[in-house]
């Protein structure tokens, strides 16, 4: 017996483009490897398409390409042409925008924030908007849209957003684009307002949070980590993998199950540095590692940042919609020794 109207399915599947900005980074490329295993997104047609080419805009890559599916873009997003380019060659047919200035440096550099932020996300809803048809657009948020006295403990999709931090305005003046652009139909987009991520490899970089993946990645090195906020400070934190599935996830979601607001809070770990410290000692006793000391380094200002982020947050919309709840912290910590041998 043949199914004819399978195999008719199967000839009209139209090959995906997907452009993922911020795509030489972390989470950009965590995301285009797990896409290339997938091999599939939900395309136009509302079924899983083929992904035919993921393109990735970044204004550095540590590393040529290796799979013949990626193209590199090396261009500021700030660059509106650059953007045209990278989203328009081959007609994207969805975009996940996470190319961000991070919290550290848009506080000291206010006009670049705004540029690279604000006028470069404006590029990219532009750019989707110029596509035929409605693409599908994810954009990375963060908690620090949240801010100052309309805080909640913890907040929901329905806290106020009154961020007190210019990394924080930015993102959450891009949730209001997302929301509007998706309501005029230029596009279908949806925000997913990310947690603290960890744990990062590498080195530290300039994010006001980047101490919640030093203090797990720098003493499973067996090297001392600084940090600069009090050892009782509770942060939302989950792991990378979990952020990856939920971008996934949350771009597959019909677009029936959205509200008029299209921003998801993810759900989140409250993680201090005394859990960090029990949990490093419960994974070196378990693996015979000697791990590095978690030393006090206050930085008046790093806590100044993150005294105006939630403690908690509440994702019960986001796992109701069906995106991933993070593992326990331990299995989150790991995840990266697994993924990344402690780099």
């Amino acid at each position: 017996v043949v199914d004819v109207a399978g195999f008719l399915a199967q000839q009209c599947r139209t090959p995906m483009n997907v452009v993922i900005t911020g795509g030489g980074g972390f989470l950009g490329s965590q995301l285009c490897q797990k896409l290339l295993e997938k091999g599939q997104l939900i395309g136009p047609s509302g079924s899983q398409e083929p992904i035919e080419e993921i393109v990735l805009l970044d204004a550095f890559f540590a590393r040529p390409a290796t799979d013949s599916r990626v193209r590199q873009v090396a261009g500021d997003i700030s660059h509106r042409p650059t953007v045209l380019e990278a989203v328009g060659s081959h007609e994207a047919t969805s975009i996940f925008h996470l190319a961000s200035m991070v919290s550290g440096e848009c506080e000291e550099r206010f006009d670049d924030a705004l540029r690279v932020n604000l006028d470069g996300g404006r590029n990219v809803f532009e750019a989707a908007r110029a596509l035929p048809g409605r693409p599908r657009l994810v954009f990375a948020s963060s908690i620090a849209c949240f801010g100052g006295a309309a805080m909640e403990d913890p907040n929901t999709d329905q806290t106020k957003l009154t961020p007190q931090t210019t990394y924080g305005m930015t993102k959450a003046m891009c949730e209001l684009m997302v929301n509007d652009y998706s309501r005029k139909g230029f596009f279908d987009g949806r925000s997913a307002r990310l947690p603290t991520v960890i744990v990062r490899p590498g080195k530290p970089n300039a994010a006001a949070s980047s101490w919640a993946s030093g203090m797990f990645r720098e003493p499973l090195k067996g090297e001392p980590c600084r940090l600069p906020v009090r050892r009782t400070q509770c942060h939302p934190m989950t792991g990378y993998r979990t952020v990856v599935e939920s971008l996934i996830a949350l771009h597959d979601l019909p677009t029936a199950q959205l509200s008029d607001d299209r921003a998801l809070g993810l759900p989140a770990h409250r993680v201090t540095p005394l859990l960090a410290e029990a949990v490093l000692k419960e994974i070196a006793g378990a693996r015979g590692l000697k791990i590095g000391a978690i030393e006090d380094a206050f930085d008046a200002r790093i806590q100044g940042i993150v005294d105006n982020w939630p403690l908690g947050i509440d994702g019960a919309r986001a796992v109701k919609l069906g995106l991933p709840q993070p593992p326990p912290l331990r299995q989150i910590v790991e995840q990266y020794l697994e993924d990344f041998g402690g780099r």
